[in-house]
């Protein structure tokens, strides 16, 4: 197996505007400040989280650039690249590479989507154009489609395809891929660090950790250092707060909790908009019981 991208947690970064909905770079550098020094293993730029999908291209591009930029080699910097286009992800990922990322994550094409052959042809023309290490993103909820462990395995053969991020949230068809496929798994849902590590995943990508960076690293080094009981309880304490920080669309509740921390990381930008009251109530009823707010 390749060596891994990294270990432990890795943020599923959100990308904090200005009120009036451009990108807010300042802020940007702050959180990878609060990041890193809060134990993060991993920066995940412009992903589900980062609201990559309403970016434009000039800044989806100026966003993977600041952010390498501003972790300055402390930690690798993954560029979410994916597209449901493959000559737009592969011009994408060029660029990534040109701009110093460390790896990227490439979700499965949506609405169009694909058949299993053309995941094949697509994902093997986004890892021949750039000479980084992939990372897969397989979550069938958003995108109407799943990688077949089949298709993870001939995917596998890539050499600079690596891992995958799993939020299928079937742990059936994750021991599948543990067994037979030559990938790192990354958990893709926080709900499942412990269960998707205990069938020998090596770290998670987290929504969680914008707000609790070094709850969730912790949670992942003990599951590699083997004291299970310790993570257990620690995902157990957090799964009430987890469930609250998607009781709507990803990343409504997690950029609302920032904002309630006083991060004040800005608006979302539309089809995303704020919270309805019950859920709100609900998100700060579970901060507040962690003492968050």
């Amino acid at each position: 197996m390749n060596s891994p991208v990294f270990t432990g947690s890795g943020v599923a970064l959100i990308t904090p505007m200005q009120e009036d909905g451009s990108v807010n770079y300042k802020k940007l550098g702050e959180l990878i400040e609060f990041q890193i020094s809060n134990s993060t293993d991993a920066l995940i730029i412009c992903g589900t989280t980062g609201e990559s999908k309403t970016l434009e291209n000039e800044e989806h591009e100026n966003v993977i650039k600041y952010s390498v930029e501003a972790a300055s080699g402390r930690v690798p910097v993954i560029a979410g690249t994916g597209s449901n286009d493959t000559a737009y992800s592969v011009k994408l990922s060029k660029y990534a590479e040109k701009a110093g990322a460390d790896a990227l994550l490439l979700v499965t094409p949506y609405y169009n989507k694909a058949t299993q052959k053309g995941l094949i042809k697509h994902f093997s023309a986004i890892a021949s154009a750039a000479d980084l290490p992939c990372i897969l993103y397989n979550v069938p909820s958003r995108t109407g489609m799943n990688i077949e462990t089949d298709t993870y395995q001939k995917l596998s053969e890539i050499e600079n395809i690596v891992a995958v991020k799993e939020a299928s949230g079937n742990i059936s068809q994750i021991a599948q891929i543990a067994q037979s496929c030559d990938l790192s798994i990354y958990s893709g849902n926080d709900d499942q660090i412990v269960p998707i590590m205990s069938l020998g995943g090596i770290g998670v990508i987290s929504v969680l950790a914008n707000i609790l960076p070094r709850e969730t690293h912790a949670i992942c080094r003990y599951m590699l250092d083997g004291e299970f009981q310790r993570a257990r309880e620690m995902q157990l304490k957090y799964l009430n707060f987890i469930n609250a920080l998607f009781c709507e669309v990803n990343p409504i509740p997690v950029k609302t909790a920032l904002n309630l921390m006083g991060m004040n990381v800005g608006p979302l930008r539309l089809p995303l908009c704020e919270m309805n009251e019950q859920n709100l109530q609900t998100l700060k009823l579970r901060m507040s019981e962690l003492e968050l707010i």
